[in-house]
């Protein structure tokens, strides 16, 4: 799993980072909102800690400017902001989690595991690619508000590449995601899967593709909703 950390506290980073990559992570270091932003447009994230006082702007706007941009990797804030007004507005942003300082490393780590177990932490959020839509709490699936039959595995699939909708989800990642919903998939399972799901999209007159990247992964992409 990898995992972007922004904070610019170099000896809490650096703990951090230890320990995160200790328990399987592999993490990439922001200092600032500017290197937050560099990161993330040439690299894809299963999760991201978020600090918000940050020493070129407030960790608010990284998050804000994220979530506009349809990204819906999942995101804990980390603060020693305590203010409940604070923690509201972060969740309102699309935060995901809120873990103030000081705090325990296990804690940070149960919370994350929780963030990633499922992609369940938009609950009733419609997901959206194109013409496509989902909704994660119904397990509908629509184009241009007509409603799309697929499998659950098919839905479980393609939810876990619309949450990552623009960037690149590799097979061992999808494979990984599917294993924690109680669906263990093969590398030719998942390939097939893949290609059932691409041909109902096609045949359903999806804008949204599902690409297949060659040696890495598949990634949904399509013109903005």
């Amino acid at each position: 799993m990898r995992l972007l950390l922004i904070e610019d506290n170099r000896r809490l980073a650096d703990l951090l980072a230890d320990y995160l990559d200790k328990s399987g992570y592999r993490v990439d270091r922001a200092e600032s909102l500017a290197m937050a932003h560099d990161f993330c447009a040439v690299a894809s994230y299963d999760v991201i800690v978020l600090d918000l006082g940050l020493p070129d702007g407030d960790g608010f706007s990284f998050l804000a400017d994220l979530r506009r941009s349809g990204d819906s990797v999942p995101i804990l804030i980390l603060t020693a902001r305590d203010g409940i007004d604070s923690r509201i507005k972060g969740l309102d942003l699309g935060a995901d989690d809120y873990l103030l300082k000081p705090f325990h490393n296990d804690e940070l780590a149960a919370r994350l595991r929780a963030l990633l177990r499922r992609p369940e932490n938009f609950l009733g959020h419609s997901l959206r690619c194109g013409n496509l839509s989902l909704n994660a709490n119904e397990r509908k699936v629509e184009i241009s508000e007509q409603p799309l039959s697929l499998s659950r595995r098919e839905v479980d699939v393609l939810e876990i590449m619309l949450r990552r909708s623009g960037h690149i989800v590799t097979k061992q990642a999808l494979m990984e995601a599917m294993h924690e919903t109680g669906d263990a998939l093969s590398d030719n399972a998942l390939e097939v899967s893949i290609h059932r799901l691409r041909k109902k999209l096609q045949a359903g007159g999806s804008t949204c593709e599902v690409k297949t990247v060659r040696g890495i992964g598949y990634m949904a992409d399509g013109p903005n909703p």
